[in-house]
C-alpha cells in the first residue's frame, strides 16, 4: 500500500515535471517503486526520454527499464504501435528473453488476440513450465473472455504446485462467489485463514460465504467469524458488527431460544448492538436513528 508521504511526493514530483521543473526521471523511477498506475504520464515523459539520444545515454542498463515501464504505459492507453516499437527494441537486446516474451503476450492481449496471445504463453510455459506470471496470464485470459469455468480449472491446477499462494487462492474464491458456488469459495477462505490467521478481511469474507450458505451451523460458525473480525480490527469494522446482529436473529429464529449455547452467549450481540450505535453516533449522527430503530426491530435494542 503506498503511504500517504509517497503518495504526496509522488503528486509533487508530477506536478513540477507537467510544469516543465525537470526531474522526469526521478519521477518514472518513483512510478516504478510505488506500482502506481499512472500510464499517460509515463507514456510522455518516458517517451521525452527514449526520444532524447543524450538524455537516454545517461540512463546506461536503466534505459532497459524504462523501454520496458513505456511498453506497459502504452498498452495500457492503447497505444499499440508504441508498444510494438518498445518490444521490438527489448526483443533485439535481449533475443530468447522470457521476460519479453510476456511482453509480446500481454500486447497480444491487449490487442484481444486471446488465441495467438495463449499460444505465446504456452510457447513460454514449455521452457519453464513452472512460470507463476504466465500461469497467472492464462487465468486472465479466461477471465477476459468471460469463460469462469477455465479460469476456475486454471487456478485449480496452478494451486496444486502453488499452494502458497494467497492471492490465487483470493482471486478463486471470489470467481467461486460469483458463480453461487458457495461451499467451495468457503474453502478458499479456510485456507487463506490457516495461511494468515490474522488478515481480518479473510476472516469477515468467511464469515459472510457461511452466513449465505445458511443452516444452524454454519450460522454459529459465521457468528464466530464475524467476532474474530471486530476482535482483529480493534472493534472497527462496522460490517462484522451487523454480521453478529444478522447471526443472532437467524440462530434465535431457527431455535426458537431453545439452544443452550445461545443463550449463553446472548451478551455478544447485545455488545455488537451497543458498538454499531456508537459508531454511528461518532461518524454518522444522522443516521443514528435509522439504526437504533432498526436495532429496535430487531429486538437487539431496548
Amino acid at each position: 500500500m503506498v503511504r500517504a508521504e509517497e503518495a504526496a511526493r509522488l503528486d509533487r514530483l508530477e506536478s513540477q515535471v507537467e510544469n516543465g521543473g525537470g526531474g522526469a526521471w526521478e519521477y518514472l523511477c518513483l512510478v516504478r517503486k510505488l506500482k502506481a498506475r499512472r500510464s499517460d504520464k509515463v507514456l510522455k515523459h518516458g517517451l521525452s526520454i527514449l526520444n532524447d539520444p543524450k538524455a537516454r545515454s545517461k540512463l546506461g542498463g536503466e534505459e532497459w527499464t524504462l523501454y520496458e515501464q513505456v511498453a506497459f504505459a502504452a498498452m495500457d492507453c492503447q497505444q499499440h504501435d508504441v508498444a510494438k516499437d518498445c518490444i521490438a527494441i527489448l526483443s533485439k537486446e535481449f533475443p530468447g528473453s522470457t521476460r519479453v516474451g510476456r511482453l509480446e503476450g500481454l500486447l497480444l492481449e491487449a490487442k484481444g488476440a486471446w488465441a495467438e496471445a495463449e499460444k505465446a504463453y504456452e510457447r513460454l510455459l514449455e521452457d519453464n513450465p513452472l512460470d507463476q506470471l504466465i500461469h497467472k496470464r492464462k487465468v486472465a485470459i479466461a477471465k477476459a473472455q468471460g469463460d469462469l469455468s477455465a479460469a476456475v480449472n486454471l487456478l485449480n491446477k496452478y494451486l496444486e504446485i502453488f499452494m502458497a499462494d494467497h492471492d490465487a487462492w483470493r482471486e478463486l474464491a471470489e470467481i467461486y462467489m460469483s458463480l453461487q458456488m458457495y461451499k467451495q469459495a468457503a474453502f478458499c477462505y479456510e485456507e487463506l485463514i490457516l495461511s494468515q490467521p490474522t488478515v481480518p478481511p479473510y476472516h469477515l469474507a468467511y464469515a459472510e460465504v457461511l452466513y449465505t450458505i445458511g443452516g444452524l451451523e454454519n450460522l454459529q460458525t459465521a457468528k464466530k467469524y464475524y467476532a474474530s473480525t471486530i476482535t482483529l480490527t480493534g472493534g472497527k469494522n462496522t460490517r462484522a458488527l451487523y454480521g453478529v446482529c444478522l447471526c443472532s436473529i437467524a440462530i434465535n429464529q431457527l431455535t426458537k431460544g431453545r439452544n443452550k449455547e445461545e443463550k449463553e452467549g446472548s451478551n455478544l450481540q447485545s455488545l455488537a448492538a451497543e458498538a454499531l450505535q456508537r459508531d454511528y453516533r461518532e461518524r454518522a449522527p444522522k443516521k443514528l436513528p435509522l439504526v437504533i430503530s432498526m436495532l429496535k426491530n430487531m429486538k437487539l435494542n431496548s
